[in-house]
Formats: C-alpha cells, structure tokens, sequence
C-alpha cells in the first residue's frame, strides 16, 4: 500500500453502496484512483451516479472533522455547507467542461466553526470505460495566507494613498539620530500633541513619546530599535492620547538612511490617522469574540444534565466576560417570593443566597420585571428618579436584570450587579438578554430530562418489582416442572428396569434352561448336550448384546474413532443390506462429490447403518424405497444450540424410507430406550435408542423426521474430521495360535469366579498364567522378582484401578504388555467415550476365542 487512505478504501464497506463490492470496479476507476493516491497534492474524487467521495492523504486535512465519514458519502452531504456556491461548478464539470478556480473564498468549517478561507482549485470531468463522464476530479490547494497578504498589502499602500491625499491626515517627520532631535510638520505635531512650532524646531524623541498610549509605548520604542538595529524599516499601528483622555489611532511607517560607514543616521517617516477604521476592525473583533463566547457556553450548558450547574457556570462565564462584582439567576416560587440559585461574585459583592420578597429592592424593579422590562440603571443613587435606592443601601450602584418570562408571566431573571458606577454599552445590554434566554431553555430542557429520568427511574423500579414477581413466579413453575421431570424420569426409570428385567429373565430362562437339561442329560450319562449348550450360549450372546446397546444408549460403550470414507463404508454395505433387506425393497445409494471425512468408530457406525435399515424394511412390510444418501452439511449456531451440539462442519449420512412413517405420539419417543411398536418378541426396542447413543458419544447428533403414510428420514450427522489422517489397518482373519509356557500372562481380576474363569481359559490356550485378587497384590508379586509378558487386567477395581496398576508396572517392567477389560469403562482408559491412544481393550462378557484372538493379537503386535 502507498498510503494509509489505501487501505482505508480496501476495508471501507462498499456492499451498499451503487459502486458496489471493489472487485466489481470498472478499471478507469480504479486507475483514476491510483492516479489520485499517488499525487502529492491534495486531490478529491467524486464518482457515480451519487457522486461517492474519494481522496488521498494530502486531502486529509481539508476534510477537517469530515474525515472519519468522509469516505464513501456523496459529494453533496460531505461539502453541504457550501454546496450553493460549489453547485454551478459541479454541474458544468459534469456536463463535460473544466472549471478553474482562482482565490475563491470558502467557509469549510474544517473544525465545525465558522473559517475564512480561500482556495484555487480546478474541477475537471473524469470518465468511465465508455466514455461517458463518471464523475469529477478536484485539485486543490489553500490560498488563504497569499490572500490575507495581498490584502495586507493593499491594505498598507490604501493607507499610504490615503495618508497623501488626505490633507491634514498625515504628518511627516525627520528624526536625527545623532542629534537626537526630531523635526515634524504641523500635522504630526497635531497628531502627537506637539506645539507646531516646537515640532518644527526639533525636539527630542521622547517628547513624541509622551503622546503614546503607555500601554502601546514599550511595543512602539522596540520595533523603532529592531528597526534600527537589524531590519532598517518600521512599520506599526498604536494609540495616541491626548490631554483629555480621547484617543486616536495612527499607522506609522519610517526606514533608516545610513552613513557611508553603514550607521543609520537618520530616521524619516509618515504617520496618518486610522481611528476610523481601527474603531471598525476593533468592533467586529469584539462582535466575533462575543460569538465565540456564546457558542463555547451553548456548547457547555448542552452537556450539562444539572440545572444548578448550569446556571452557575452561566453567571460565571457572563460575569468574569463583563467584569462585573456579582451575576447570579433567581426564580420565584410564587406571586410575593424568589428564591436565588447559583450566583458568581469576584469577592467585592457578598452572594445573594436564599428566599427573598419581590420586592426586596423596591416596586420599581418589581414593576419593571413583572412586565417582562429590562432594568437597566448605572447609579442607583440617582436613576430612575431615586426609586432604585434599595440597592444602593445594599452596596449596588450599577445593575442590569433581565426578566425571563413564560406565555406572559415573570418566572424567574438573570442579574448582573457593580458596586460602583457603571454605564452600560447596548453590546453588553443585548449580550446578557442572549444569554438569559438560551440558560433559561438550557435549565428547561436539563430539568425536562430530570423529570424523565425520574419517570423511567419509577417505571424501572416498576418494571423490577414486577421482573421479581415474574421471577418468583418462575420459580415456582420451574420448581413444579422439576418435581414433573422428577416423575417422569423416575417412570422411564422403571420402564427401563423393566425392560431390562424382561429381556434378561427371557434370556437367563435360556441359559439357565439349556444348562439344566445338560446337567439332567450328563447325570444319566448321555453325552448328546450340544444343542442345550448351544441354546445356552445363545442366551448368553444375545445377553451380551443387549449390554452393548445399553452401554450405547447410555454412551458408555468405548469408541476407536478415525477417518471414515462414508461414501465408500456405504457402498461397502450395499451388498450387505440387499440381500438382509428382500426382494420387495429397492435400495439406492446417493454418495455426495466432495465428502468430508467423518469422524467416527467404523465398526459402529455399520451397525447403526444397519439397524437404520432393517427399522426401515420393517416399516414396509408391503415393499418400497430406501435411499441412503450422504453429503456436506454446515450446522448453524441456531441449530447448534437446538441440536446441543458445537456449531461447524459435519458430514450427513441420511436413511430415507417410504414406509408407513410414524405418528406425532410415536415419533416423540422414537430414540426412547425399550420403547417399540413392533409385536412382542420382535424387538427389544433398544436399537434406535443405540442410534442416538452412538450420535451423541460421537460428537454428533441425529434427527428424525416422519410422514404418516409417507415414510421416514433419520439424519445422522458425524464431525467433520480434521488433522492428519492415519490409514486403518486391516488385518485379515488368520487362526488363533496356541500360546507359548514362556509367555507369562498375569490375570488380575478382584470377582474370584470371572478370575478363576480367565486363568482357566488362558492355561487351556497354553499360557503360563499367575494371578491376583487386586493391584496391590499384582504390584507386590512383580516387586518380588516376578516376570511377567502380559497383563491382563480389570479396570474397576476397589482400591486401586486397573490403569493405575498398569501404569506403576510398566515402570518395573518397561517391556511389559497391557490389555484392559471390563463392563463398565469409567474414565480410567476412557474420555468422552473415545479410548486413549494405543490402549488394548476387551470389553465383558467375552468368548474364548475372542481372548485368545486379543492376547495373540498383542503378543504378536
């Protein structure tokens, strides 16, 4: 970037504006533009159909307070306060013609007042692509200080005209250096009070200083030295006064002539009176400075919320701006009383405080000020035919107050008040009327505020009384709704318990049955039991399952996520799900392009799949569609809060049927644990349950949308996965191989009959087995020298967990292999429902051969 504007334009936001977004700029805007922010002069551009401003940053300055909003506005609401003058300019340049500007006047208001100032600029017309006139380009540049000092100039040599042809005006002298004495005309004796025929004699400077105003005579006496001393010329504006007090101002102008050793010798000069326009300069000067005053109080008393304080810095201002002794404001409190508010005194007037009649100083001020007239008196000794001695007898000789007035009665009044004799100018008159009226709207408009405040003070307090109410009241319905969720969970509970007593009663009757009839056949010595230890391991299989689904639901159920493919898991499917889904449904595959990587634990997320499936050809017992689709899906904060889920990426896998579809009361309880539609014996109702289980544990969600006699959709919506992708590995299915006596395997398992039971098995596969009760004991055999290859323990036992013994036995035996196993994962090697990083876990009730496939599997690794 060249500069800062630059990168003003890149971030300002163009979106509403008729330019539009910058990348669709055509490029003759965009070269003009780099023609402007390259130029080091000032610059302004303007462009379009609205006339949006551009400019560099030598412009800045120009803009004054403008800048901060500058950028972007149209050209009109940037420059409204001198548009009327600008207007023509703008119009002709727009048609096509340039316009040239020379010294041209301009109030710009750089700093939100008024400014004189003057400026040569050109306007020229710039064009689009086309060829059409776009806009119009301004250079420019502030002429103010050559314009004031042509003027001054011009001023200076009217003067020098005016002084030679102004007869008795202008007085010409002759001072002799050396000689110290000054020879002048009649007419600069007339000025400086000088006998005529003295001045023509000589006299010595000093006598012509006399006639100086003192305050004006040390600047004069060091601009005749510099002059003297350095510059050679001098050139200056003072006071004179005479014997009577009346003073004059005159312009003097003289240059040194000097000797041919380079010493001025002597001192000629002209001087002329300039009262006339010197009492016309000082005037405006006094009027602007009146302005100004008024403004910066205005401005004061419109940030001020106190009245009192308003009217205090009100009558300071206004006194210390007069030079009185006392300014203050009062306010009646009915027909006979005022009460005075803030005042001001410089010391020599005591504070008027308090309460007082009306006519605390006499029925001529209260006459005057009841019908709304300005009491104006210099001595109140003597004006207004004596009838103002009540202030006199109050140490008040000069007054001014001004009744402030409301629909035609008096309500209150500003004063000004001089212990000693005062004549009040009609400036000073009409500059304290100004200023009682705008402090009476500005205490008016502070107390309107006030009386607000305190309204929505009260209807705040209102409003928080009735919020407490509110409150309580929600309490109580929230404390009702507890007591509600309280039931209703305590009966889903039971529904649970039950549903789970249900299905395991059923399946422990197989067990227990198929045992049974083992025994009775063994007891009679037949040999032919398989098929009731068949039937056993069958109960106990599906008894295991339904574990798995619980722990699903409950989102216990330990988890292996990573990068998953879904298009190509759901293609892998597919062959899968025809043939377990019938002739009668058709199945369709809709694979997103693009798809993110979900994820997620792959063996899981079959299973749902599946189960989304067979659910689905259930509902269609007649036949149908199912359609499994797959696609990108970005989760909006809305949804995320809904769905409580983190907000962002996530791949969709959806299971759409058109099936039966389910009615409003049955699709609030779809995710419902044991809640099923299905005949007895033909669903445990734990499978969708399983589905939002797995979901939830994943990071994810699901979402269900159904049609009576349309059919269903299940979303299910998996994390997007992020980081470096590791490739799956897999192993394929290769025999159980026998274990090896060397490899020494420790069981440590704090159930004897579940211990006993592993030892078992694992010396059955041809392991070396040892074992123990509990981790401290485990810890007690290997710190006594035992060797051990494996270990294989529970993770929740009392006292100590299984990880937590792991950890203390690798630090004995480094080489030592660990694999967990349990029902119940906790936290120990567990978080979130994902399994740590490189942990080797079996998960209960488990079979020998899936033992002996784990152990070998990390033996072998």
């Amino acid at each position: 970037m060249r500069k800062i504007t630059d990168r003003e334009i890149a971030e300002h936001d163009w979106s509403g504006t008729s330019l539009g977004p910058i990348e669709m700029w055509p490029p003759a805007l965009r070269s003009t533009l780099a023609l402007m922010l390259a130029c080091p002069r000032p610059m302004f551009l303007a462009w379009g159909s609205d006339l949006l401003c551009f400019y560099n940053d030598a412009y800045r300055p120009i803009l004054g307070y403008r800048v901060e909003t500058a950028l972007g506005r149209p050209f009109r609401e940037v420059w409204s306060n001198i548009w009327d003058e600008i207007e023509p300019l703008v119009t002709a340049t727009l048609a096509g013609e340039s316009r040239t500007m020379t010294d041209m006047p301009l109030d710009l208001r750089r700093q939100g007042v008024p400014e004189e100032s003057w400026w040569t600029f050109t306007y020229s017309p710039v064009f689009d692509d086309n060829g059409e006139v776009a806009g119009l380009l301004c250079i420019t540049g502030e002429t103010t200080a050559l314009v004031v000092a042509e003027r001054e100039r011009a001023a200076a040599d009217e003067r020098l005209q005016t002084a030679l042809s102004a007869g008795n005006s202008i007085g010409v002298w002759d001072w002799d250096i050396l000689a110290d004495r000054v020879t002048a005309d009649s007419r600069f004796a007339t000025l400086y009070g000088i006998d005529p025929d003295r001045a023509a004699e000589g006299a010595p400077i000093t006598e012509f200083f006399s006639g100086i105003h003192p305050d004006d005579l040390a600047r004069v006496q060091g601009q005749i030295a510099e002059a003297l001393d350095r510059s050679g010329s001098f050139a200056s504006e003072y006071r004179l006064l005479d014997r009577s007090g009346n003073v004059r101002w005159v312009s003097a102008q003289g240059r040194c002539i000097y000797d041919a050793d380079g010493h001025c010798t002597r001192f000629p000069g002209v001087s002329y009176d300039i009262t006339d326009r010197m009492t016309s300069d000082l005037a405006l000067r006094a009027a602007k400075a009146e302005r100004d005053f008024v403004v910066e109080l205005t401005a004061r008393q419109r940030v001020t919320a106190d009245p009192e304080t308003i009217i205090r810095i009100s009558a300071e201002a206004l006194g210390q701006r007069l030079g009185v002794h006392r300014a203050g404001f009062y306010r009646l409190l009915g027909p006979t009383q005022m009460r005075h508010g803030g005042n001001w005194t410089d010391g020599t007037l005591a504070p008027l405080t308090g309460i007082q009649p009306v006519s605390g100083f006499g029925q001529r001020a209260e006459h005057d000020r009841r019908r709304g007239k300005t009491l104006v008196f210099s001595d109140s000794r003597y004006d207004h035919d004596g009838d103002l001695t009540p202030y006199a007898e109050t140490g008040v000789l000069a007054g001014l107050c001004v009744p402030l007035m409301n629909e035609g009665h008096w309500q209150a009044g500003i004063y000004l008040h001089q212990a000693e004799v005062r004549h009040w100018t009609p400036a000073e008159i009409s500059l304290v009327k100004e200023v009682a009226g705008m402090t009476w709207l500005a205490v008016e408009r502070a107390e309107a505020l006030l009386r607000l405040s305190q309204r929505v003070d009260q209807q705040s307090a209102a409003l928080a009384e009735a919020s407490t109410e509110i409150r309580v009241e929600s309490d109580r319905r929230a404390a009702a709704e507890s007591q509600l969720r309280q039931l209703q969970k305590m009966e889903s509970l039971g529904k649970l318990t039950g549903g789970i007593a249900h299905d395991f009663n059923n399946m422990l009757a197989i067990v227990m049955g198929g045992l049974n009839l083992a025994q009775r056949r063994l007891a009679r010595g037949e040999s032919d039991v398989g098929k009731y230890l068949d039937g056993a391991m069958e109960g106990a299989t599906r008894a295991a399952t339904l574990t798995q689904r619980l722990l699903a639901f409950s989102r216990q159920q330990p988890l292996s996520p990573e990068a998953i493919d879904a298009n190509k898991l759901v293609s892998g499917l597919a062959e899968l799900l025809i043939r377990s889904l019938g002739e009668l449904v058709q199945l369709e595959t809709i694979l997103g392009a693009g798809l993110w990587k979900a994820k997620a634990d792959p063996t899981e997320l079959e299973n749902v799949i599946v189960n989304l499936a067979v659910n689905a050809r259930d509902a269609m017992p007649e036949g149908g569609k199912l359609t499994i689709e797959t696609c990108n899906a970005h989760v909006d904060d809305g949804y995320a809060r809904e769905a409580e889920i983190a907000s962002g990426q996530y791949v969709q896998i959806a299971v759409t049927d058109t099936g039966t579809g389910m009615p409003p009361e049955v699709l609030t309880k779809a995710f419902d644990p044991f809640f099923t539609t299905k005949e007895v014996g033909k669903g445990t109702g734990l499978g969708l349950s399983q589905v939002f289980g797995f979901a939830r544990q994943s990071g994810g969600h699901v979402r269900v949308y159904s049609e009576l006699g349309h059919g269903t959709t299940f979303k299910l919506y998996l994390p997007r996965f992020w980081g470096e992708e590791m490739p799956a590995v897999r192993r394929a299915p290769v025999p159980v191989r026998q274990g090896k006596v060397t490899e020494i395997i420790m069981v440590v398992e704090d159930e004897e009959r579940v211990r006993n039971n592993s030892v078992e098995t694992l010396r059955e596969l041809g392991y070396t087995v040892i074992h123990a009760g509990s981790g401290p004991e485990a810890l007690a055999m290997i710190e006594a020298g035992q060797d051990v290859t494996l270990l294989f323990t529970d993770i929740v036992m009392p006292g100590m967990t299984g990880r937590q013994l792991a950890d203390q036995a690798i630090e004995l035996l480094p080489r030592l292999k660990v694999v967990y196993t349990t029902g119940y994962t906790r936290n120990a090697v567990v978080h979130n429902g994902v399994l740590d990083p490189g942990t080797n876990f079996l998960p209960k009730p488990f079979g020998i051969d899936q033992l002996a496939a784990k152990i070998a599997e990390v033996l072998d690794a």
